[in-house]
Parts: C-alpha cells; structure tokens; sequence
C-alpha cells in the first residue's frame, strides 16, 4: 500500500495530455462480448477498473491483452458462466448484465460495488430489462437474468447511465426495434454506441433523451478509439486553480467541460480554448463562484463536484455546493475541514468556506474525492498526506506523475505501518 505526500503551492506550468475515459472503456469492454471477432480498443487507460474488467472478459473465456494503450479482445472462447463475486467490486460490472444477455440470453452476475456514494439501486435497469421480457431476480448480493431480450419500447424512470447501457447492450441483437426513452445523454453513452456501430450495430439518437435500436444478427470485429475523459481533464482544471499557475490541457473536448469550466471561471480562472485543448490560467484569489447544482448531462458533473469543492475551499468564499445525484458525495468534507476549511452542510447542501488551508494527514473515501484531496493539498500550506490512493487509482493512471510533468511536488511513498 502507499500514499501520496503532497507539498502546497507550488505552481503548475506546462502540458499534460488527457488519455481515454475510464467510464466510456469500461462499458465497450463489456460490449465486446457480443463480437464475432477480435476487438482492437485504442488509447486505452491503464487503471485498476480496467484490469478488474479484463479479468472478467478473462474468466468468461475471452483472450485479452494489454499492450501500451492499446488492449486486444478475442471473444472466440466466450462462453455463459457466472461472473465471480469478485467482479462486484467495482460498480460497472453491471454492464455486464445486457452483454451476456445479448450474446447468451443469461447472466449471473454479483450485485455491483464501487464507491460509497450513497444508495445505488440497480432497480431501473431490472425494470428496463423485464421491460424487454427478460426474468430478473436479486439474492444473496447476485443477479440472476435469464431470457433472450426482444425489441421493446422502454422508458427509464431516471436516465441512468448504466441502465442506458445495459438496455443498448441487450438491444443490438435484439430482432426488431427497441426505442429507449428519458435515456442518459452523457458522451460516454455516445462513445459506447458508435463503438457498436463499429461492429455493425444499428443505433441513432444518442446524445438526446430517445435511443433507437433496430436488432441485427450478428456483430463483428473492429478497431475503436475510446473518447478522452472529460473528469480527469477537470481534475486537471481544478488542479491548476489551487496550486496557481498555467496549465495547458491536450485532449479537452470542450462540450464536454463547458459546465466544469464556467464554474471555474466564476471561481476567477481565466479559461481560453482552441481545437482539443484547453489552457487554465489560475486566478491569485480564488473567489465565490455562487451556487453549484449537480445535474445529469449536460448538467454540471456529480464526478467533479468533489474536486470543485477543494477549489472552493481554497478561496474565502461563501460558495455553496448542491448534490442532486448521491446522496453521500460530500464524503470529502471532513478531510476539507481538517485542512481548516469551514463547511456546513445541510441534507444536500454545503456551504464552503475557505481560504488558507493548511496540510493535514487525509484519507481517501471514494474515487473522485480522493482526486479532490490532491486538489485540496496543492493548494493548502505546507505538507499533507493522502491515504486511500488505491480509490484514486480506479480512475487516474498515474495522478501523482502526471501532476509532477507539470511541476506538482508530490512523493509516492509506503503506507505508515
């Protein structure tokens, strides 16, 4: 085990380049099951998420390999079999549920793990795929899914991203026609439906609230580019804003950050941009942005709302924080306020107060907010110390480097004890 020692306020200067979304490769990972041949996933990002995956494709017969960015499926060996508990220790191993269904008409899987974030039912992909006419039944934390999914019109109580994926994956090869209403808008979503049409999938809509899947017989092999990820990109943005400095930022789909950037400009960033970058110039004083809402695509992130709340914790505020997803997103807020920020929070709501933070031991609790403790410490006076960096490691590949390419002091030394 180790952590990471963070040294505060030293100035970022330079490039980094974002590398492929975590939340787009995992969910076209699952979908390669249903290929007749091989798979070549390009600008791949090495994260324990990812290996956690390709174990799974491992254990359901597939052949992977991981070389550079790059990972090669070779589904030939697939085969109906339970994935074991293991798999349920990260929260997309539900994706899984409509690709095994498309391919075998069957699934057993665990109930998902992951962070925790809060109450994360898996009911609106049960009710989506019962929709479709398959049995779908939860015991002692696994799911049991059995019957060949049949083209359907399906409506999504809330647009889920995962249910939005489960319910494509099991549509593809679905005869007829499923329409999928209130889906999830998110550009993952999009990344995973044009790597199926790679294969020979017959998918349009995405990017709106109305998917449209005509079935086809069968899916093919292809090569495919996984989209950069717009949350580390962020993490980067907010990065800059606490440790000062300028950072320039390849791989930036600006559609993508337009709400993680405004957000940063209230808080007195300058952000310019040009084509597949974005340069992040920190302000000398980190000033009250007003209040943040989280929301579902195109609305601001849940997954950089912890990171936007250690730049609000770096300035003297008042700036209030609104968490309309999960319910236990503010995990962050006690470490926040062992570096002397002042937060109180109120159901959803925390209102940050902030300024001259200092270094502070921390542990991480979840993904997102481990990467905001980072964010917290550049611009926190003195030495902190982040514990828990293993959560960090399901998203970022190598945090704590790429942040040194940029000037960053950050060591990576033994866990105490």
């Amino acid at each position: 085990m180790e952590d990471y020692i963070v040294f505060g306020k030293h100035p970022l200067d330079g490039k980094l380049k974002v590398y492929g979304a975590k939340n787009a490769v995992l969910p076209i990972l699952a979908g390669s099951v249903l290929s007749g041949g091989v798979v070549l996933l390009k600008n791949c990002p090495r994260l324990s998420d990812v290996s956690y995956t390709l174990d799974i494709l491992d254990r359901l017969g597939c052949k992977t390999a991981f070389d550079g960015d790059e990972i090669i499926i070779n589904p030939a060996g697939v085969c109906s079999r339970p994935v074991a508990a293991g798999g349920g220790d990260m929260r997309s191993s539900v994706n899984f549920l409509g690709a095994l269904l498309g391919r075998f008409g069957e699934a057993e899987l665990p109930m998902p793990g992951g962070c925790r974030l809060g109450r994360r039912p898996i009911d609106i992909h049960v009710r989506a795929l019962r929709t479709m006419g398959v049995k779908v039944e939860t015991a002692g934390g696994m799911i049991y899914a059995k019957g060949w999914p049949k083209a359907a019109d399906v409506y999504l109580d809330f647009p889920s991203v995962g249910a939005t994926e489960n319910v494509i994956l099991a549509a593809v090869t679905a005869p007829g026609i499923t329409v999928l209403n209130n889906a999830a808008r998110e550009p993952e979503i999009g990344d995973l439906c044009r790597f199926l049409r790679a294969m020979g999938a017959k998918i349009r809509g995405e990017g709106g609230d109305m998917i449209r899947i005509e079935g086809v017989e069968r899916l093919d092999g292809c090569e495919y580019t996984v989209m950069p990820d717009r949350i580390v990109a962020a993490t980067y943005m907010c990065a800059v804003m606490t440790a000062g400095g300028r950072l320039e930022i390849e791989n930036a789909v600006r559609p993508h950050l337009e709400e993680t950037a405004a957000v940063l400009s209230r808080c007195g960033g300058e952000i310019s941009w040009a084509p597949d970058r974005v340069t992040v110039r920190a302000p000398g004083l980190i000033v009250p942005c007003g209040t943040v809402r989280t929301g579902v695509y195109p609305g601001f992130p849940t997954d950089c709302q912890s990171q936007v709340m250690a730049v609000m914790a770096c300035g003297p505020g008042p700036s209030v924080m609104i968490e309309n997803i999960f319910e236990s997103r503010f995990n962050i807020v006690p470490e926040l306020r062992r570096m002397g920020a002042d937060i109180r929070i109120s159901g959803r709501e925390a209102v940050v107060r902030g300024g001259n933070l200092h270094g502070a031991e921390l542990r991480a609790a979840d993904l997102r907010g481990g990467a905001a403790l980072v964010v917290a410490a550049l611009g926190a006076e003195g030495e902190s110390r982040v514990s828990g960096i293993e959560y960090i490691a399901r998203g970022y590949r190598d945090l704590a480097g790429e942040l040194r390419q940029a000037g960053a002091r950050i060591e990576t030394v033994p866990t105490k004890g």
